[in-house]
C-alpha cells in the first residue's frame, strides 16, 4: 500500500526515472552526462521553492488571500477572488505551489458559504488560472525558468513573447467567470496573523534575492546562496515541505532528454516534426508526457524558442496529464468527495477551448 501511496503522489517522477532508465540502455553512462544537467535552474527553482514554503509556513499566503476574499459579498465574486488569486499568484509561486496554498482556500469558501455546487467549476477555473497566470514571468512556471536559461532569453523578449497570450488568457478567464450567477454569499473573517513582522520582510527580502538571481542582475549562486542561508536562519522547517520530488522529476528528465538527443534515429524524427511547427507539435507533446518533460525534450532538438516557449505553456492545459498543476487539482477535488465525473466534463470542455483559442494566438504572435 505504501509503494502503491508513493506512485500515486509522485507519479510525474516515477514516469520521469523509468524514461531516464529506459534510456541509459541505448546510451550507457559517459562524461557527456554532466552536460544534460542545468545546475543554474536547479539551483534558482530550489532557493524560490524554499522562500516560497517559508512564506507557506507562517501562512502568509493564506491570510492574505482571505482577507481579499472576505471582502466580497456574492458568489460570482468570490469566485472572481479566487481565481484571480490563483492567477497572480502562480507568477510568484508557481503553478503547483499556488494550487497547493489556494485550492483549499476554495474550498473553504465554498463550503462556508452554502455554494458547493460551484466547487468543480471554481477547481477547473484555478487549475486553469494557475497553469497560464505563470507564464508571464520566467519563474512563474518550472518550464519557463528551465527554457529561460538554456536559451538565455533576454528578459524584455521573454516578456514579449508570452504577453499577448497572458492577455488572451486573461480576458478568457474574466469570461468563463461571468457565467457564475451572483448569488449572496458573505464570509466572517476570523484569521490571526501570528508572525513576526520582521521575519515576513525578511523573507520577502530573500525571495527577491532569489527572483533577482533568475533575472542574471547578478550570478544566479549568489541569490541562490542568500536565500537558502536565509530560509536556514529563519524558517529552518521550511526545507521540509520543499517539493523534492519537482527537482529530482528535472533531473531525471534531463538524463531522458539528453541521452534521446544522442539517439539519430530518435533525433531525425522529433527535428523533423518540429520543422513542420514547433508550436502544434509542443503543445501535443504536452498532452502526452506533460509540460514540463515537453520542455526539457524539445529544446535539445529546435532553436525557435518562441513557439516552443507559448507551447510549454497553452500545452500545460488538455488532459490531466499535461501538467502536475492539472493531477494536483483532480487529486485535491476528489479527496473532497466531489463528483469526479462532472468534474472531468467541466475539464475537458474548458481546458480543450482554451487550448484551441490560446494556441490560434500563440500561432499569430509567436508561431
Amino acid at each position: 500500500m505504501k509503494i502503491l501511496t508513493f506512485l500515486k503522489s509522485h507519479a510525474v517522477l516515477c514516469i520521469a526515472v523509468f524514461a531516464a532508465a529506459v534510456t541509459v540502455f541505448f546510451v550507457p553512462p559517459d562524461a557527456e552526462y554532466a552536460s544534460y544537467f542545468d545546475f543554474a535552474t536547479l539551483g534558482c527553482l530550489f532557493a524560490t521553492l524554499a522562500v516560497v514554503c517559508a512564506l507557506g509556513e507562517i501562512h502568509f499566503f493564506e491570510f492574505l488571500a482571505r482577507k481579499i476574499v472576505v471582502k466580497f459579498k456574492n458568489v460570482r465574486a468570490i469566485v472572481f477572488a479566487l481565481v484571480f488569486i490563483t492567477y497572480f499568484g502562480s507568477m510568484i509561486l508557481a503553478n503547483d505551489m499556488a494550487l497547493i496554498t489556494f485550492l483549499p482556500l476554495g474550498y473553504f469558501a465554498l463550503s462556508r458559504t452554502g455554494k458547493e455546487k460551484y466547487m468543480a467549476f471554481t477547481f477547473v477555473m484555478q487549475n486553469v488560472a494557475a497553469n497560464l497566470g505563470g507564464m508571464l514571468t520566467p519563474f512563474g512556471n518550472p518550464q519557463n525558468l528551465y527554457l529561460y536559461s538554456y536559451f538565455g532569453i533576454p528578459t524584455a523578449e521573454f516578456l514579449g513573447i508570452m504577453l499577448p497570450t497572458f492577455l488572451a488568457a486573461f480576458v478568457l478567464i474574466v469570461a468563463c467567470c461571468f457565467f457564475v450567477k451572483k448569488e449572496t454569499a458573505e464570509l466572517t473573517d476570523d484569521v490571526t496573523f501570528p508572525v513576526k513582522p520582521v521575519r515576513l520582510v525578511l523573507l520577502l527580502l530573500f525571495f527577491v534575492l532569489s527572483v533577482l538571481s533568475v533575472m542574471r542582475v547578478y550570478p544566479w549562486y549568489i541569490g541562490v546562496g542568500l536565500a537558502l542561508i536565509g530560509v536556514a536562519v529563519i524558517r529552518p522547517q521550511a526545507y521540509r515541505s520543499v517539493n523534492y520530488s519537482l527537482l529530482l522529476t528535472f533531473c531525471a528528465f534531463f538524463v531522458f532528454s539528453g541521452n534521446l538527443s544522442r539517439i539519430s534515429a530518435v533525433h531525425e524524427l522529433i527535428g523533423g516534426l518540429l520543422n513542420r511547427n514547433v508550436l502544434l507539435f509542443s503543445i501535443l507533446s504536452c498532452q502526452v508526457i506533460s509540460n514540463v518533460p515537453t520542455a526539457t525534450l524539445l529544446c535539445r532538438f529546435t532553436g525557435a524558442y518562441a513557439p516552443l516557449l507559448v507551447g510549454v505553456n497553452v500545452g500545460g492545459l488538455g488532459t490531466p496529464i499535461a501538467s502536475l498543476a492539472s493531477l494536483i487539482t483532480l487529486g485535491s477535488y476528489r479527496s473532497q468527495g466531489g463528483n469526479v465525473g462532472r468534474y472531468l466534463l467541466i475539464f475537458s470542455a474548458v481546458n480543450f477551448s482554451f487550448v484551441l483559442l490560446l494556441g490560434l494566438v500563440g500561432a499569430l504572435f509567436a508561431g
